[in-house]
Order: structure tokens, then C-alpha cells, then sequence
């Protein structure tokens, strides 16, 4: 008895255990909206920490971060922050408010269950202080789910507002070349003729309308002239296409695009409706539509020895007199990188010649398909022999000569053995009028 009332008076008299409260200085900003941060994060650093100067707060450690906060999990700073909650490098967070933890539920709902399982002590703010209280905490989600609520509500209204600058006749966006934009947040979306391009960009109409010119044409004559974009770039020969087809010149947009949603803008027009479809029609009969895929032997393989453009191909049948068709393969520069490169076709039959050549030259190192050879002729003595019954007086030598083997494979063998061929030399074939070399 004397015993237990001794126990009960030293566990009375045992002091508090005093939890210090080490603090994490997090200051973030979204990097999708910096001009609409109230401070910046240098600002809410110099901020909070003349408050933890002020009221005695121990930071052990200052975290910086520019990434929204509306997708869970995607903020590698606060992550950071978290597992070292959880370590116990901190337990406590001095931020400038609410929002700036979190704009989303799962975010927000981790620092609550850090809060419950008494790792995170206290969220200390400009002007409000949180901690492991079922009031303070219901506040704090109150907070954080308003933080997401208007996140939410941001997406909503500038869809609402795009859509009604688009009903007043203005398409947001850069507008395309041949206008300049109206530099004023009162003017989103509006714009003006460009007077240096739009005239060549109603020349370019018109010279295929009436004119009858290709793309490629009106391509050269661009650059003829030095016509450049505003941001001192010649235009590509797929930007002459996507131009001619753009339904902004002659008045009208889509927007968004793909959505079938057409308006009717209020900027002046370079062309009118008229003119655009004598384009539309001259580029729809010069449209070839895309055929079933055509494998050739020795693409991807192949570089040209004038611009470094890839090699391609293509099949040409000539009709012969008794009626028959004889097929022709040619090999040619793709003019990726030089739209005027001067290097010539060769037929496929002249082609396979050339590597031939090129077999009697290299160094038979320079194939490593030796021992694969050998091992399938191999495999072919063991089916003789297991499945033909044939004895060992018949089995094939397996002393292969790679260099025959090269030569009958780029005449005889299939187009899948002659890939597998040159894609074992160790350097890149060059074509370079009508010969091959290696790089």
C-alpha cells in the first residue's frame, strides 16, 4: 500500500514534457500565374520570417518552390517538405497562408492526417495559427477547400470569357501572320493588318488561284522576296499550306479548333470568301491521299552525301510493248535539309551493284554476322541429321565465307535479311552521285 501511494505521488510531481517547435519556412508561387501573386516568394520570406524574429519561432530550414498547387502529389519541394516531417527533421510549418500549402483535397488532407497522427505540430500563418484542434483543424480544410474552390472557378471563367471575346468577333490567341496584335489587356484577342505581310500574304492566294502556282512555287518566291514572320523567320513549306488553308484571312475562325464552333471576326479581312475557295479547290486536285505504307529494302539506311538528308524510295512502272509493266525502284534524297539538293536518283538494281562493290572492299570485320551464320548453319545440320536421318558425310560445311554470303543476301535474300545485312556495318552508308561509300 505504502508502495503504490509512492508510485502515484512521483508520476503526480513527474514535470510536463515540453515538445519543441521546430518550423519549415515554405513560400511558394504558381508559376502559371505570376502576375497574379499577391507576393512574390522572396516577399513572403522577408514577410514570415520578421514574424518568427518577432515572436521567438525557431526555422530550422527555408523552403522555396514556383509550381501550382491544384494537381496532387506533383510538387517536388512539398513532398520533400513531407517526408521530412515525417523523419522529424521539423514538426511545424510557417507559411503565409493556407493556399500557399495547398489548392487541392489531397494535398491538403495528408498535412491533416500528419496533424492527427501528431508528427505535424502546428501551421503558423500571417494571421492565423493551426494545430492538432478539431476546431482549428475544420478551419484549416474550410480554407483549403476554398483555395480549390476558386481554383476550380479560375478554369470556368477564363473559358467564359474566351468564349465571349469570340462572340464579339475577336479569336484569342496570336493572331496568324499578316496581322499584328493590339497590345492592350482592354484589346485581348483584337488586331490589325500587318501593312509589311499582308499584301504577300494576298499575293500568295492569288498566285495560286489564278496563277496556278504550287505550294513548292509560292514557297521559292518567298523566299525570293525575304518575306519573314515577325519573329524573322522564313516560313516552312508546311506553314505555306497551313496559311493557305487558314479560313482567318477571308473572316471567319474556329475556336477552339476541331470543335465545328465557327464565328464570324470583326478584324479586316486580307482575302475575301470567294478567292479561298479557288485555293481550297486548286490544293484539293493537287492532293494525292496516302496509300497502304511500301516497304523498300535499303531506306532509313542511307544518308545522302550532300545535304545529310535521309535516302527514300520510290516505285515507277514503265508499260512495255507486248503489254507487260516492268517495275523500277529509285532511290533519292528526301531534301529534309536542302529543299534544292542537286543529288541524283539510282535505280535499285545500280544500288545493289554499288554495295556489292563496297563487300569486295570493306574489312570483313566490319560485318558481324559471322557467328550467326555459323550457328544457323548449324541448326541446319542438327534438323538434317535429327529429322532428315542424314549422316554426318552430308552436313554443310560451317566455315562461312561472309563475303559471298553479303553478295547473295543484297541479290537473292528478302527484304528483312537485307536490312538485318547493312544494319550490322558499323558505320552509316553515304550515297553521293549514284555511289556508296561509307561515313
Amino acid at each position: 500500500m505504502e508502495q503504490t501511494t509512492k508510485s502515484r505521488v512521483s508520476r503526480v510531481l513527474q514535470p510536463t514534457q515540453v515538445v519543441v517547435i521546430k518550423y519549415c519556412l515554405y513560400a511558394r508561387k504558381s508559376t502559371e500565374q505570376d502576375e497574379l501573386q499577391a507576393l512574390s516568394i522572396d516577399s513572403q520570406i522577408k514577410e514570415m520570417s520578421e514574424i518568427a524574429q518577432r515572436d521567438n519561432l525557431q526555422v530550422v530550414e527555408i523552403k522555396r518552390e514556383s509550381h501550382s498547387s491544384k494537381a496532387v502529389g506533383q510538387r517536388p519541394v512539398f513532398n520533400q517538405m513531407i517526408s521530412e516531417l515525417k523523419e522529424g527533421k521539423f514538426n511545424a510549418i510557417l507559411t503565409w497562408a493556407p493556399d500557399r500549402l495547398s489548392r487541392n483535397a489531397g494535398d491538403l488532407g495528408t498535412l491533416v492526417d500528419l496533424m492527427d497522427q501528431g508528427v505535424l505540430v502546428e501551421i503558423k500563418t500571417y494571421s492565423q495559427k493551426f494545430t492538432n484542434n478539431p476546431n482549428e483543424k475544420f478551419l484549416l480544410m474550410i480554407l483549403g477547400s476554398h483555395a480549390k474552390l476558386e481554383n476550380d472557378n479560375k478554369s470556368v471563367n477564363v473559358k467564359r470569357g474566351l468564349k465571349a471575346r469570340c462572340e464579339m468577333g475577336w479569336r484569342p490567341g496570336i493572331p496568324p501572320t499578316g496581322y499584328l496584335p493590339e497590345n492592350h489587356i482592354d484589346r485581348c484577342g483584337q488586331c490589325r493588318l500587318d501593312p509589311k505581310r499582308s499584301v504577300a500574304i494576298r499575293q500568295m492566294f492569288e498566285k495560286m488561284a489564278d496563277n496556278h502556282w504550287s505550294g513548292r512555287k509560292i514557297y521559292h518566291w518567298l523566299r525570293e522576296i525575304d518575306f519573314k514572320t515577325k519573329n524573322n523567320k522564313y516560313l516552312s513549306l508546311g506553314n505555306v499550306y497551313l496559311l493557305l488553308r487558314n479560313t482567318f484571312y477571308y473572316g471567319e475562325f474556329e475556336y477552339p479548333i476541331g470543335s465545328n464552333t465557327w464565328y464570324q471576326g470583326k478584324h479586316t479581312p486580307i482575302i475575301n470568301k470567294e478567292l479561298f475557295d479557288k485555293v481550297q479547290e486548286a490544293l484539293n486536285q493537287n492532293y494525292v491521299p496516302k496509300t497502304e505504307t511500301k516497304e523498300f529494302a535499303f531506306t532509313k539506311l542511307i544518308k545522302c552525301g550532300y545535304c545529310g538528308s535521309g535516302i527514300t524510295a520510290d516505285e515507277k512502272y514503265k508499260k512495255l510493248k507486248d503489254g507487260g509493266v516492268n517495275r523500277h525502284v529509285y532511290y533519292f534524297c528526301t531534301r529534309g535539309k536542302n529543299l534544292d539538293c542537286k543529288n541524283p536518283s539510282i535505280n535499285e538494281s545500280d544500288l545493289i551493284k554499288e554495295l556489292i562493290n563496297l563487300m569486295e572492299k570493306i574489312s570483313l570485320d566490319k560485318l558481324e554476322i559471322k557467328d550467326k551464320v555459323k550457328h544457323e548453319l548449324e541448326r541446319y545440320n542438327t534438323f538434317r541429321s535429327a529429322v532428315l536421318g542424314m549422316d554426318d558425310k552430308t552436313k554443310l560445311n560451317t566455315e562461312v565465307n561472309v563475303r559471298n554470303y553479303a553478295k547473295y543476301i543484297l541479290k537473292e535474300g528478302l527484304i528483312t535479311e537485307k536490312r538485318e545485312l547493312l544494319s550490322c556495318l558499323q558505320s552509316k552508308l553515304i550515297l553521293k552521285d549514284r555511289k556508296i561509300e561509307l561515313e
